[in-house]
């Protein structure tokens, strides 16, 4: 139960947001707590609806327990207490989700990349299939999708693609996506009709900027090399391709999809930052995840973390034993928000049991 005293303190602060604003201020005063401003109101809100509903049960209990009052009133008030304890334990629960501390990566655009992994040509395939159904599922939520490399596989799909996934929460939605994905198919080239298992592997990472991660340049190596297409082709006349070295952490990256070396440099730098990013977030989440147990992966790439099984129609996500017999929809990206919904449902659940411990072991502590 949400101590009265923290609801209280809440709104006292949304007031005063509230007060502030509509004084003469400074235009990047106003901007600072206009976002604070938007980010409490919904909290506040559900706020304010739990300490009407106590205040409300409370005056129904004192009227049930005065002799003052008659036997009909009795009644009625006894049949609306009954009706808000039943509706409290879900507003409360409510805000307590609302109060869950917010990852601070939610609303950055996505590097999305993906990777074939055992399974040859097939695991090639593959990793195209899972590409194209983030394309389709970042259509349907009005998602820009900018391929930054892609390094095609001989029998089609992709021995690795690395896109920006940009739109509001495309974090996120996408980051519980990171792992190892496992497909069991009959391939077309397999005349025996044998089922095949093959895998490749999503990163997710947090697009970042320049202030976000800093990089001295005396710790990378960078080499410029002439682009070469598929088979050796060469594509371009001039050294354009780069190759950045982190030399402190031995993080490669290399982009030659466009003809100006300036502009692969970018894109490269880009996804190094995005990657060294991740390492960091990866420590601190280690860090404050070692008393949670059972915690839902959301970036481990060598976790297997789905199934995707084409003769039984059936997607499984080994996290949460969720199984659903809906394959064509979810590749197609249609059926993934459900998979998503579920993965988010469960990390709100831990995180609201492990908050409920902190706060249980903290009045032993003052007890």
């Amino acid at each position: 139960m949400i101590p009265q005293a923290k609801l209280e303190q809440l709104l006292q602060r949304f007031d005063a947001l509230q007060a502030e604003m509509s004084k003469d201020i400074d235009p990047k005063d106003f901007v600072k707590l206009s976002k604070e401003f938007a980010e409490l109101q919904p909290i506040a809100d559900a706020a304010r609806g739990v300490v009407n509903m106590r205040r409300e049960l409370d005056d129904l209990e004192t009227l049930v327990a005065s002799a003052e009052t008659d036997a009909e009133m009795r009644e009625l008030a006894e049949s609306e207490i009954g009706e808000l304890r039943q509706k409290l334990p879900e507003l409360e629960q409510e805000l307590s989700v609302l109060l869950l501390p917010k990852d601070a990566d939610d609303e950055r655009n996505v590097i999305l990349e993906v990777r074939a992994g055992t399974g040859g040509d097939e695991a090639a395939l593959f990793a195209g299939d899972l590409f194209r159904m983030y394309q389709r599922y970042a259509e349907s939520r009005n998602w820009s999708v900018e391929v930054l490399s892609a390094s095609d596989a001989p029998m089609g799909g992709y021995k690795e693609v690395i896109a920006t996934v940009r739109g509001r929460g495309a974090f996120a939605r996408l980051k519980f996506e990171s792992g190892v994905h496992r497909v069991q198919r009959v391939p077309e080239t397999e005349a025996s009709g044998r089922i095949h298992t093959s895998a490749a592997t999503v990163a997710i990472l947090p697009e970042v900027e320049d202030v976000d991660v800093h990089i001295d340049e005396k710790d990378l190596r960078i080499d410029v090399f002439r682009a070469s297409g598929p088979g050796g082709q060469s594509v371009n006349t001039t050294d354009s391709a780069v190759r950045i070295t982190h030399l402190p952490t031995g993080l490669v990256v290399s982009q030659q999809d466009e003809k100006s070396q300036h502009k692969n440099k970018a894109k490269a730098m880009k996804v190094l930052r995005a990657r060294l990013y991740e390492i960091e977030r990866q420590r601190a989440d280690q860090e404050r995840a070692e008393n949670r147990k059972g915690q839902v992966g959301s970036g481990d790439r060598s976790e297997r973390i789905r199934t995707y099984n084409f003769p039984q129609g059936r997607v499984t996500d080994h996290r949460i034993n969720l199984t659903l017999y809906k394959l064509d929809k979810v590749i197609a990206g249609e059926a993934l928000d459900e998979v998503i919904d579920a993965l988010s449902s469960e990390d709100q659940a831990q995180r609201l049991a492990a908050s409920g411990e902190v706060e249980t072991n903290a009045t032993d502590q003052v007890a």
